[in-house]
């Protein structure tokens, strides 16, 4: 581990890859790596892109990529898709969709599942940002999968996100209705070639004006055929604008402390969980359950037994 984290911080793409895999399989090495990596972290911009499936999000990362490229801006991107109930691994390959960039030595692209997490991102998903981040990516993109489930995931992880919709979709509405309408910076309307774009750009704007307008940022509405390229050089210059405001109003600092508290937070759920769900209180719940279908004991009663049994083992353990 030492000497991969060595080769991580002297700008080797494989060995990048292989911490990744590292956290992907939540290996005992995680608080290790980034023990040692974390002081790096902190430089890039995160941009959230997100909407609907099939309103063109990879078409969009690809192409504001290829802007950035131009700009000699270095991306990394996550691409979060859904998760095989099977194995456990991504159903989908964006890194398929994006092929062109992936020869680019200034581009890293990474598939992960979102392993159950509602709002399409996993704390592993998070950890990867901050790895591209300290391995020296001045942008990192996540693309979401947009199943319009809370997507609240994304406004944590992003310091920018941009919900991308489409016109004939007829979810649009459905779309604001789970949320979107409250998490994004930038709303974007692809494929308006088609008939219906302006009907929906006027129902966004419609909408947004009964929105609280405490927010100093209004977030704009712009239409875009990604597939063209006609659009994206505008959405670019709209995302270094919300840039230049989060910096300006010391909103990203903020956000920023409200990422890590958070994060600081699921660490510790998750070894507390760890460390309660041992052998002994796994077949301790396999014998309660029985108690349960047989209505003696509540769901509730069981959690606190079990809850209180590992207290004692703990005070027990901490006694010897």
């Amino acid at each position: 581990m030492d000497d991969l984290i060595k080769r991580y911080l002297s700008g080797d793409r494989r060995a990048l890859a292989r911490l990744i895999s590292h956290l992907e399989n939540e290996s005992d090495s995680i608080s290790e790596i980034f023990d040692k990596i974390y002081y790096r972290t902190g430089k890039a911009f995160r941009i959230g892109i997100t909407g609907p499936p099939g309103a063109g999000k990879s078409t969009i990362v690809d192409q504001l990529t290829k802007l950035y490229r131009k700009q000699n801006k270095t991306v990394g991107i996550i691409a979060v898709d859904p998760t095989s109930p099977f194995t456990g691994g991504a159903l989908l390959g964006d890194r398929i969709r994006m092929g062109d960039l992936a020869t680019d030595p200034g581009v890293f692209i990474r598939s992960m599942a979102t392993r159950g997490s509602l709002g399409g991102l996993a704390q592993r998903t998070q950890e990867v940002a901050d790895l591209l981040d300290g391995f020296g990516f001045d942008i990192v993109i996540f693309e979401t999968v947009g199943v319009g489930q809370s997507e609240l995931d994304i406004v944590e992880a992003a310091d920018t996100t941009v919900v991308v919709l489409v016109p004939e979709s007829g979810d649009s509405i459905q779309a604001m209705k789970a949320g979107l309408m409250e998490i994004a910076d930038i709303f974007v309307v692809n494929k308006a070639d088609r008939e219906g774009a302006d009907r929906v750009i006027l129902e966004i704007q419609y909408v947004l004006e009964f929105r609280e307008n405490s927010r100093a940022w209004k977030p704009p509405v712009i239409q875009m055929i990604a597939n063209s390229g006609s659009g994206i050089p505008e959405v670019l210059h709209l995302i270094e604008d919300h840039s230049k405001f989060l910096d300006r109003e010391q909103i990203r600092i903020r956000k920023q402390k409200e990422r890590v508290s958070n994060y600081v937070r699921e660490i510790i759920q998750e070894r507390i969980l760890k460390d309660f769900w041992k052998p002994p209180l796994e077949e301790k719940l396999k014998n309660l359950i029985e108690l349960i279908i047989e209505k003696k004991k509540s769901p509730y009663a069981v959690g606190a037994q079990l809850i209180d049994e590992f207290k004692n083992n703990m005070c027990s353990q901490e006694s010897d």
